[in-house]
C-alpha cells in the first residue's frame, strides 16, 4: 500500500511538472503599441504613448522570460506602421498581448501654461483597460486571457477604469467582465487580425497627473509587469 501511494504521488508530480513545463513554454508575442511617427496619446509633460509602451514591454519581456516564456517584440523599433503586420509577425505564438497606455475623451481635457508650453491634463479617471475582440479566433480564450490579468492587476492594487463604457461618442464600449475592467472592442485591428488569443492592455492613464507619475517609476514598471505575467501563468494553468 505504501508503495502504490508513493507512486500515486511521484505520478502527480510529473504530470505536474509536464503542465507546467508546458505552460512555461508558451511564446507570448509582445506587441510594441504605436510607433515613432503616430505615437499615440501624449503625456501631461509631453512624453510620448509609444515611449511608455516601450519601457513597459521591456520590463515585462524580462519578467516573462525569467518565467520561462519565449517572448517575441513586435514594433519595439518604432518604425511598424502596419497593424496587420504586426499581427503576421506573432505567428506561431500562443498569445498575443499589445501594450499600450490611455487617454480621455477631448471633452475631458484641461489646458495650462507651464514653462511657456501649453499642457493638457485630465483627472476624471485613473486605472487601466483591456479589450478582446468577438472576430478573434478564439474569443473565449482571448476573453479569458483578459480576465486573468485583470483579476492579477486588481489582486497587485490597481484598479480598472470605467470610462470606455461612457454612453458617448468615442467611448460606448460594451463590458465583457467590468469587475476585471475587461471590454469587447471587435473592430480593434491587432485583437480581430491575431490568429491566436488576442488581448489589448491599456496600462494606465497617462494625461491623468498622478497616473503618469506613477506610470514612468521603474518600480511601477515592474508591479504591473509581475501582475500581468502572473494573469498569463494563472490563464495557462485552467486552459
Amino acid at each position: 500500500m505504501v508503495n502504490i501511494l508513493k507512486q500515486i504521488v511521484i505520478s502527480l508530480v510529473c504530470l505536474c511538472c509536464v503542465f507546467q513545463a508546458s505552460a512555461h513554454a508558451a511564446v507570448i508575442a509582445l506587441d510594441v503599441g504605436h510607433f515613432t511617427a503616430r505615437p499615440g496619446a501624449i503625456s501631461t509633460t509631453g512624453e510620448t504613448e509609444f515611449e511608455f509602451n516601450r519601457a513597459l514591454a521591456q520590463i515585462l519581456r524580462q519578467v516573462l522570460h525569467e518565467r520561462g516564456f519565449t517572448v517575441k517584440m513586435i514594433g519595439e523599433s518604432g518604425d511598424m506602421k502596419e497593424l496587420e503586420a504586426r499581427t503576421r509577425a506573432a505567428k506561431g505564438a500562443d498569445i498575443f498581448l499589445s501594450l499600450h497606455h490611455d487617454s480621455v475623451q477631448p471633452r475631458y481635457l484641461e489646458y495650462q501654461e507651464i514653462n511657456g508650453r501649453r499642457q493638457h491634463h485630465s483627472e476624471r479617471f485613473s486605472g487601466f483597460s483591456l479589450f478582446v475582440s468577438r472576430i478573434n479566433p478564439d474569443t473565449a480564450q482571448s476573453l479569458a486571457c483578459a480576465v486573468s490579468i485583470g483579476k492579477s492587476l486588481r489582486q497587485a492594487g490597481f484598479t480598472p477604469s470605467p470610462h470606455h463604457a461612457e454612453p458617448i461618442p468615442g467611448e460606448n464600449r460594451v463590458f465583457a467582465d467590468a469587475l476585471n475592467g475587461v471590454y469587447y472592442f471587435d473592430e480593434l485591428v491587432v485583437l480581430k487580425t491575431a490568429a491566436m488569443p488576442a488581448v489589448l492592455i491599456e496600462a494606465g492613464i497617462i494625461v491623468n497627473r498622478n497616473d503618469e507619475i506613477l506610470l514612468r517609476q521603474p518600480e511601477t514598471r515592474k508591479k504591473i509587469s509581475t501582475a500581468i505575467a502572473d494573469g498569463i501563468e494563472k490563464f495557462f494553468k485552467k486552459r
